[in-house]
């Protein structure tokens, strides 16, 4: 543990908004220790003032985890400093339950083949799979969309699909669940996110594949711009009601 007044050296990973802002995709920066994200945060907003336009919106994430403000930091840690995910709010860690060995969760750049998902695992003790297709659409909020960019915390992004994914058989009655996700550049039409849930009966299976699109569009760290006729934005998700950094 380092002695107060010494100085440790992070790794920091800039994304979305909070890319621009800063004007750099990684960086080293040394911190006062002994250090937490609350003190960390004020430290890099500091160094990088134009993130202050973010706001109070900005995450924060060590070692692939959304961190709590008290989270201490050590010599060698990865941060990452994002705006909240495209949909919603980011969630906080916990104990990870269960999942199944037939749950499949991926990032590609590829395009995805809708059908090959839905049908990748057919298993004799389900009697219903529900697939949900989500693609880029034309028109958002009367301005037109000429394509979509989409942008991953790859290894923090698999690991909170995971999370979701054994949360969903926790709270529904299901036998696997797979998503498979689409980043960087997306056509109008071309498909963003396949999620494929498997049940014994259709209940469970429609109720999960709701769930867990909400879930991911509120935790998953995946960020949507979209590239319009007359400009571009991030499309970030709502404020964070609870006191994670």
């Amino acid at each position: 543990m380092p002695l107060n007044n010494s100085i440790i050296t992070v790794h920091v990973f800039f994304f979305g908004g909070a890319r621009d802002a800063a004007e750099a995709e990684e960086i080293d920066i040394e911190l006062k220790a002994p250090a937490t994200s609350s003190t960390a945060r004020e430290e890099i907003l500091a160094a990088y003032p134009e993130l202050q336009r973010c706001g109070k919106s900005l995450r924060f994430a060590v070692n692939q985890e959304y961190a709590e403000p008290s989270r201490e930091i050590h010599d060698g840690d990865e941060l990452a400093i994002f705006p909240p995910v495209s949909g919603g709010s980011a969630g906080s860690a916990g104990i990870l339950p269960a999942s199944s060995s037939h749950d499949f969760f991926e990032l590609t750049t590829d395009p995805i083949d809708v059908g090959a998902v839905a049908r990748r695992v057919v298993l004799p003790e389900c009697g219903a799979t529900v697939t949900l297709d989500g693609y880029a659409r034309e028109w958002t909020k009367g301005r037109r969309t000429l394509y979509l960019v989409y942008e991953a915390y790859p290894p923090m992004a698999l690991s909170e699909m995971k999370k979701l994914g054994a949360q969903a058989h926790e709270k529904f009655d299901i036998t696997y669940i797979g998503i498979v996700h689409r980043t960087g550049r997306l056509e109008i039409g071309e498909t963003s996110v396949v999620i494929s849930v498997g049940a014994p009966h259709r209940p469970g299976a429609f109720e999960a594949c709701e769930w867990a699109i909400r879930e991911l569009k509120r935790t998953v760290p995946i960020w949507k711009k979209e590239v319009f006729e007359d400009g571009e934005v991030w499309v970030e998700g709502e404020q964070v009601s609870h006191e994670a950094v």
